[in-house]
C-alpha cells in the first residue's frame, strides 16, 4: 500500500433518473441496483488491497451523512463528510484536497465515484496504483480516460497527445483537450482516430500540485483550502465549511480546472467501465427472460418483451407490452417508454415544483 495514498468517493448525488427507487432520503448510491451490495459499497470494495479504509473518504450531502455512515460500517464515521450545499464537483474536489492535506501534507489521492460500474478490477487497481505513483513523483494532474468501445454521444471525451510514459500495462499520454458530449458523427470520428477516450470523471493528484492548480485557475477554491486545512477534524470545521461553501459558484472540476491547466496527463483505462445513468442502462446488468425482459423482484409477464421491470415488495404483471420501463418502489409506480427514461428527472422536477409530493421524492 502507498504510505500517503488516499481515496475520495464522490457520493453526493440524488439519482433523480432512478426515481421512484432513488429519493433524496435514499439515493442511488445507497441502493442495491446491481446485486446485494449498494453502489457505495461496491465503490469502496474496489479499493480493497490498494488503500486502507482509514484513508478512504466519502463526500456526500450533509443531509445524507447519517444514512451514509449507516451504509458504510467498513469506514470510520469521521471519513464521511457532508457538503452543506450543492456546488458541483470543483468544490467537492477542493474540499477533499483540504481534508487530505490536513491529515497528510504529503498526501496523494484519487477521485472515484459511487455510481460507476467497473469490471476488470485487477487492471482498475493497477491503473489507480500507477496513477498514484505518477501523481506523487511528477508535477502533473492525472485523469483516467476510458478506451471507447462505441461512438457514445452520452459521454465527454479527452483528446490525448504525446506519450508521457508507459508503466507496466498502463500508458500515460499528455492531454491535448477536454471536449463536451459530441454529436454522433463527431463521436464516430473520435472513435476512429484512436486519440480520444471517454472522460471517466476519475482523477489522481497530490495535494500540493492540486492546491497550486486551484490557486492558479480557481483562486476562490484555493482560498477555501487555505481556510479549511487548519480546522479539519476540529469542532470548528462544520461552521467553517458552511461559511466557505455558501458563496461558491456551481462549477464542475472539468470547467474550473481540467480545461485550463496545461500539466494534465491521462492514464489509459483499459478496464470495463459504465456510467450507469438510467433504468435501461441498469437492465444491462439484470437477468433477462427469453423475450428480453430484464426484471428484478416479483414480476410476471404474458406476451411482453424488451421491458425493464423493477418491483419492490409487490407483484407487477405485464401483458402484451414491449419497450417499457416499469418501476414499482415505495408505493409509487413509474411507467414510461425506454427511450424516454432520461425524462424521469424532468418528472421529479415537476413533482417537486408542486410541493405536494415531497414524501415520495
Amino acid at each position: 500500500m502507498f504510505e500517503h495514498a488516499f481515496a475520495v468517493v464522490l457520493a453526493g448525488g440524488y439519482g433523480e433518473r432512478f426515481w421512484p427507487a432513488s429519493t433524496v432520503r435514499h439515493p442511488k448510491q445507497l441502493l442495491t441496483l446491481l446485486g446485494e451490495r449498494t453502489m457505495l459499497e461496491l465503490a469502496v470494495d474496489r479499493l480493497d488491497g490498494l488503500i486502507p479504509p482509514e484513508r478512504v473518504l466519502v463526500l456526500t450531502s450533509v443531509d445524507l451523512v447519517a444514512a451514509t455512515i449507516e451504509a458504510s460500517p467498513m469506514l470510520p464515521a469521521a471519513n464521511i463528510i457532508g457538503e452543506p450545499v450543492r456546488r458541483d464537483t470543483a468544490a467537492a474536489v477542493a474540499l477533499a484536497c483540504a481534508v487530505v492535506k490536513a491529515r497528510d501534507p504529503e498526501g496523494v489521492f484519487c477521485i472515484v465515484t459511487a455510481d460507476h460500474v467497473i469490471g476488470d478490477l485487477e487492471l482498475f487497481r493497477q491503473t489507480l496504483a500507477q496513477g498514484l505513483t505518477v501523481a506523487a513523483t511528477d508535477d502533473v494532474l492525472v485523469t483516467i480516460g476510458i478506451t471507447p468501445t462505441w461512438p457514445s454521444t452520452a459521454f465527454g471525451y479527452v483528446e490525448a497527445g504525446e506519450v508521457f510514459g508507459t508503466f507496466g500495462p498502463i500508458t500515460f499520454r499528455r492531454v491535448t483537450r477536454f471536449v463536451e458530449k459530441p454529436d454522433a458523427a463527431t463521436a464516430t470520428r473520435y472513435l476512429e482516430s484512436g486519440d480520444f477516450s471517454w472522460n471517466s470523471g476519475m482523477f489522481v493528484w497530490s495535494v500540493s500540485v492540486l492546491h497550486r492548480a486551484f490557486d492558479d485557475h480557481a483562486p476562490e477554491l484555493g482560498a477555501m483550502i487555505d481556510a479549511l486545512v487548519p480546522v479539519v477534524d476540529t469542532e470548528r470545521f462544520d461552521a467553517a465549511l458552511a461559511a466557505q461553501f455558501e458563496p461558491l459558484r456551481r462549477i464542475s472540476i472539468d470547467y474550473a480546472l481540467m480545461e485550463r491547466a496545461s500539466n494534465i496527463v491521462m492514464a489509459k483505462g483499459g478496464f470495463a467501465w459504465d456510467d450507469v445513468g438510467s433504468w435501461p442502462e441498469v437492465a444491462e446488468y439484470l437477468p433477462r427472460d427469453d423475450h428480453g425482459n430484464a426484471c428484478r423482484g416479483s414480476v410476471e409477464v404474458i406476451d411482453a418483451s424488451d421491458n425493464v421491470v423493477i418491483s419492490e415488495g409487490h407483484l407487477t404483471a405485464l401483458i402484451g407490452v414491449e419497450g417499457l420501463v416499469v418501476v414499482q418502489a415505495a408505493g409509487v409506480t413509474l411507467v414510461c417508454p425506454k427511450d424516454r427514461a432520461q425524462d424521469v428527472k424532468e418528472m421529479v422536477m415537476k413533482l417537486r415544483e408542486t410541493g405536494e409530493w415531497d414524501s415520495i421524492l
